[in-house]
């Protein structure tokens, strides 16, 4: 049995893989469940699956999900502290880090110190702080196994392969829902309308991030630490169908690719049952359903956040760091409708121009840089 962990229990991610700890009881224990705010979900989740113990990030929602647990045998702790410190319980052997943004961290920091695998779902971990997390991974010998399904099918394709070189790895992107729309037509798009995307049922602020392209520019900045990647060496392809989730090219040429329909659930299991492939009911791919897969350029002129992660990944240091702040900041202004579409683009890369430059990072540092990079974005959205 592996002992699971879930931060974020009840996003999309969260919830996807409690449908996969249901489905194989004889291999996975639930043993922690976390949300931020989500009190009635995290109370219905408890009740169903029974875990060790329960925190609500959240400390105003404490006492309701205490009165709703007390007749049951399950710990119920809250607060940031918390978070921390119940990845380092012993019952845990692996961690799945499904929360959201700059916030996954420190919880994944401390769950790497306390020796715990990792299923990395939270891509701001590596953007952020890919340095200091990957030394750290090495130095407390942690694999980290990634949960999204670019990086899963990067990791299934490299099965069998680790002693190989890769000449370079292309990431496929959907595109979003507003795939070769010009500039003056992104200016006038709405919040409903960017929440509609086309292949994948994703939470808001990732929806919202593949829309503007700036989920495809954390991911290349998050497989450059997974895979030990030069930034040369990652490339992105427009791929509208999201059937191949993405490829690797070695150093003969050959390309390896790893296809499925666009489910979540089948990287989860991948990354929550690695080394074994356990067996699925998901919905099989039929070629027929798909006879033409197609493959374009990415429009960067036009949906400037992924060149912006490419600059940052190219400046290296806190810059990727200074990226992601102004980039969570503006996408929820985007969302309560106090920014345009566009304006998110111009306000990240102002934020990258002001905040100050570290070219090698500690933890505070990063810490720092992030509290500025908010303050001066949002003083961008009040402007």
């Amino acid at each position: 049995m592996k002992r699971i962990a879930i931060l974020g229990s009840t996003g999309s991610i969260g919830t996807q893989a409690l449908e996969v700890i249901k489905a194989n009881p004889d291999t996975f224990e639930l043993e922690v469940i976390t949300a931020n705010s989500n009190a009635d979900l995290l109370i219905a989740q408890a009740l169903a699956f029974k875990p060790n113990v329960v925190v609500i990030a959240n400390e105003a929602y404490y006492e309701k999900v205490r009165d709703a647990l007390q007749q049951q045998d399950i710990k119920v702790y809250a607060g940031a502290n918390a978070l921390c410190s119940v990845v380092e319980i012993g019952t845990v052997d692996m961690v799945l880090t499904a929360m959201v943004g700059y916030a996954g961290l420190l919880p994944t920091i401390r769950a790497i110190k306390a020796g715990k695998q990792i299923a990395l779902a939270n891509k701001e971990t590596l953007v952020v702080a890919g340095q200091l997390v990957t030394e750290l991974a090495r130095k407390h010998g942690v694999n980290i196994y990634p949960v999204d399904s670019e990086h899963s099918a990067i990791f299934q394709c490299l099965a069998g392969e680790f002693h190989n070189p890769i000449e370079k790895i292309i990431l496929t992107a959907s595109g979003g829902p507003f795939k070769g729309r010009a500039v003056e037509e992104l200016r006038l798009v709405t919040k409903a309308q960017a929440l509609k995307h086309p292949n994948w049922d994703m939470g808001a602020k990732i929806t919202i991030d593949s829309a503007s392209l700036m989920n495809k520019g954390l991911e290349v900045i998050e497989a450059k630490w997974l895979f030990g990647l030069k930034n040369e060496q990652i490339e992105v392809v427009v791929h509208p169908q999201s059937i191949i989730h993405s490829l690797v090219q070695f150093e003969d040429g050959s390309i390896k690719a790893q296809l499925g329909l666009p489910d979540m659930k089948l990287p989860i299991q991948y990354a929550l049952g690695y080394p074994q492939r356990l067996k699925s009911d998901f919905p099989r791919f039929n070629f027929m359903d798909y006879p033409q897969l197609t493959f374009e350029q990415p429009d960067v002129a036009t949906f400037r956040n992924l060149q912006l992660a490419y600059d940052a990944m190219g400046q290296g240091g806190n810059m990727p760091c200074i990226l992601n702040a102004a980039n969570e900041v503006a996408v929820s202004a985007f969302l309560q409708d106090e920014v345009g579409f566009l304006q998110m683009s111009d306000m990240i890369e102002s934020c990258m121009a002001k905040v100050a430059y570290i070219a090698n990072p500690s933890y505070e540092d990063y810490v720092d840089t992030d509290r500025e990079a908010r303050v001066r974005t949002l003083e961008l959205v009040k402007k």
